[in-house]
């Protein structure tokens, strides 16, 4: 498999930018060595790596059926099945390796956040909470830097978790949409495929409030300050513009999806950003 096939595989763009999600976890925690972050930034590669092979592995012959995926990487024959499981097991062993080089606690950790990796892709065939269920292996990410760099349970290590756990749920509803009707004929099971698109905007949106309104609780117990907070109000507009397009003419809702994962894209670095201003500017 050569990088270009790899990078469209993988989504490599995205897990750039997913791993902001590890870095705000050990800002919560007080900051880290320059070790820590190298070690927690190989572990997310590998997770995230992992995580995108076993679901184009898991969902191949599903992909296959549906006209928007049939074109990806496994389903339409450029890469082998093969190939992906040999990315997806050297990958589980980098996610293992590096937690092991932060600490035993996180060591431990990474079998349980293996069998999430695995699952997630399973979960939409029986539940139509698979959204939330993929939020909570997002949530592993700041719940893991967090404890990479502290090295113990305590209420914080939660917060940043939750967050992005309902902020992840609701972002992965509005893309579920595009295969409502796909999903329901397939016996998938989707909040938009269940319960409707009506019902499933507004499910969304809540779940963005929760993020935000959380996002400050956590803020709260850190004692962070005036840039972590203007991060949020960032972050709140960037939600509110991804709901409003969304919302924009259903018939171009593929077309609309670019746009929000466009914007998407800005939460975590824009978050990440007013961490590290507080941290080093702090007044």
């Amino acid at each position: 498999m050569d990088f270009k096939k790899f990078k469209k595989l993988i989504m490599i763009e995205q897990t750039l930018f997913a791993l902001p999600f590890a870095y705000i976890g050990l800002f919560f925690a007080g900051g880290a060595t320059v070790i820590q972050w190298l070690w927690i930034s190989f572990a997310l590669f590998g997770a995230r790596t992992a995580g995108m092979s076993f679901n184009r592995l898991l969902d191949a012959d599903i992909d296959a059926e549906n006209p928007r995926t049939a074109d990806r990487l496994v389903p339409s024959g450029e890469v082998t099945k093969f190939s992906v499981w040999i990315l997806s097991i050297l990958s589980i062993g980098l996610l293992i390796f590096s937690s092991y080089m932060l600490n035993m606690l996180v060591f431990y950790l990474s079998f349980v956040a293996t069998f999430l990796l695995f699952t997630y892709s399973l979960f939409k065939r029986f539940s139509a909470s698979s959204h939330f269920y993929l939020g909570i292996v997002e949530a592993a990410a700041p719940i893991g830097g967090y404890l990479a760099v502290a090295g113990k349970f305590d209420l914080l290590v939660f917060l940043p978790g939750i967050a992005i756990l309902f902020w992840i749920a609701g972002i992965d509803i509005i893309y579920s949409m595009q295969d409502a009707k796909f999903d329901k004929d397939f016996g998938l099971h989707s909040i938009p495929s269940k319960y409707g698109i009506s019902f499933s905007y507004k499910i969304s949106a809540f779940s963005y409030f929760l993020a935000v309104l959380v996002l400050v609780v956590a803020g709260i117990m850190a004692n962070l300050g005036i840039f972590y907070y203007s991060s949020l109000v960032v972050v709140s507009y960037l939600f509110i513009k991804q709901q409003v397009i969304a919302r924009n003419d259903i018939e171009k809702i593929e077309e609309n999806m670019l746009k929000v994962f466009g914007l998407n894209r800005y939460v975590s670095p824009v978050l990440l950003a007013g961490m590290v201003l507080d941290y080093f500017l702090k007044f």
